[in-house]
């Protein structure tokens, strides 16, 4: 006797589910332990010595109105590179140091929505790779400051995109779309503060800044390589060489993020209260 068919509802159903079940688990999330938290008391112990801030820093009183953002080293002569909406109509932008602490930078030169500061001392430099073409599905890890506290985030390259902004009167920008994959673990919503972070490739070299996001996307939004290498030779910074770099992946970009922010190669930048 032949065995009843199962009804046509019943094999559609079967069919939809497997279908999202493989689309469910073919989405990547990678998230990053939480940052280590702060050392208690930290704010009032001195700079080192020995620290090439300890005769310049101050304290800072940021003005409540002005989002603080990141920076990166560029240069251990004390060279910086952020996103220039983070210091746009500021008179004295500052990289912070320590806890509550920091030291006045100068906005030296410009490419699109890319800046370049200087500081007196400096800290270990990034590697930048403003040359090699970036390609699509490629891995990107944006070190920085969300929401104004340590972390990071994961993202894998979907290609070029002319982001037109609304906040200000500019031409349409040449930006590089990224697909976020992951975050750090308890950060929800915003990246706000991640502007200006650099964008790490899987060998740990820069190939662009941190401009914006789309949340409801999942997008993020850097610099091309090429507004980076402009920006630079704006602020008459020439490249140095890349030496040997130390790979990152989904696996460890976490503690690569905490090591870069604790030798202050990734650092907060706000502007100071005149």
């Amino acid at each position: 006797m032949p065995m009843p068919r199962p009804p046509h509802w019943l094999v559609y159903s079967g069919g939809v589910a497997l279908i999202l079940a493989l689309a469910l688990g073919r989405q990547e999330r990678a998230n990053a332990p939480e940052a280590p938290p702060p050392i208690p008391g930290e704010s009032q112990l001195p700079l080192a010595e020995t620290s090439p801030f300890a005769a310049k820093v101050s304290p800072l009183k940021p003005k409540l109105e002005t989002v603080a953002g990141t920076a990166f080293s560029a240069a251990s002569s004390g060279v910086w590179i952020t996103a220039r909406h983070v210091i746009d109509g500021c008179k004295q932008p500052a990289i912070v140091v320590a806890d509550g602490r920091g030291v006045a930078a100068k906005a030296q030169g410009f490419a699109d929505d890319v800046a370049v500061l200087t500081t007196v001392g400096g800290a270990p430099a990034l590697p930048i790779n403003a040359v090699s073409p970036l390609h699509r599905g490629e891995r990107g890890f944006l070190p920085g400051f969300p929401q104004g506290a340590p972390g990071e985030a994961a993202s894998q390259l979907l290609g070029p995109q002319t982001l037109r902004k609304r906040e200000r009167a500019m031409a349409p920008e040449a930006t590089m779309a990224w697909a976020e994959v992951g975050r750090t673990d308890g950060l929800t919503g915003s990246l706000a503060g991640l502007s200006g972070a650099p964008v790490l490739d899987s060998s740990g070299q820069v190939i662009g800044v941190t401009l914006a996001e789309a949340p409801r996307r999942g997008r993020i939004y850097t610099s091309t390589p090429d507004a980076m290498r402009r920006a630079l030779k704006a602020a008459g910074v020439k490249l140095a060489p890349v030496g040997p770099t130390s790979s990152v992946s989904v696996e460890n970009y976490g503690r690569v993020a905490d090591g870069l922010r604790r030798d202050l190669s990734v650092a907060q930048v706000v502007c100071l209260a005149t």
